[in-house]
């Protein structure tokens, strides 16, 4: 997108409902990443996003399974920001590059669990949520819960909303995130 009606905020220019919120994002992060200085125009969509995540860090679901769940679907929906943002998260996680690679790629992965949920994933994508005995009982007998499937439904929804507001707002890619820029596969 060349031009975009999404300003850029910062901490001063932000709507005044959702500088509280920016103010959290800048002291987690150590600086304002442009997707947030966007969303900050709807106050209620960063304070959504924002309390949404929040939630889903705290599910049972570890962490790099929760990166996996992020990671499938920001890249299903093409969201460059979340790709890049994300990749560098599994790098503080001490996540193998494999990982980042085949989850970048939209390829299997390396670890069967971790598959078992990417295939789970796409399956509650591809299905709204009406997802099959045989793909439910597949990512049941790695180990996860129907808990962990619910939780799945969570993640979903809280990066689905962030992916899709960040391609329509054109969000850019932070300088800090430019070693992580992702580019979309080629199908082939």
């Amino acid at each position: 997108m060349s031009w975009t009606p999404f300003p850029d905020v910062t901490l001063d220019t932000a709507p005044a409902a959702s500088r509280r919120s920016l103010e959290g994002v800048v002291r987690h992060l150590g600086y304002l990443p442009a997707p947030a200085a966007r969303l900050a125009g709807s106050p209620q969509l960063l304070d959504g996003f924002l309390k949404l995540t929040g939630l889903f860090d705290s599910t049972t679901l570890a962490p790099l399974a929760r990166e996996v769940v992020i990671l499938t679907v920001a890249t299903r929906n093409a969201c460059h920001t979340c790709v890049a943002m994300h990749t560098a998260v599994l790098g503080r996680l001490g996540a193998d590059e494999s990982l980042a690679t085949a989850l970048r790629a939209r390829q299997p992965l390396p670890d069967p669990a971790l598959e078992a949920l990417r295939r789970f994933v796409l399956a509650v994508l591809e299905h709204a949520g009406q997802v099959g005995d045989d793909e439910l009982r597949a990512f049941l007998d790695h180990g996860y819960t129907t808990q962990n499937a619910l939780e799945v439904v969570l993640g979903i929804g809280t990066y689905t909303l962030s992916t899709f507001a960040n391609r329509l707002t054109g969000a850019p890619l932070d300088p800090q995130l430019a070693p992580y820029a992702w580019h979309e596969p080629q199908s082939a």
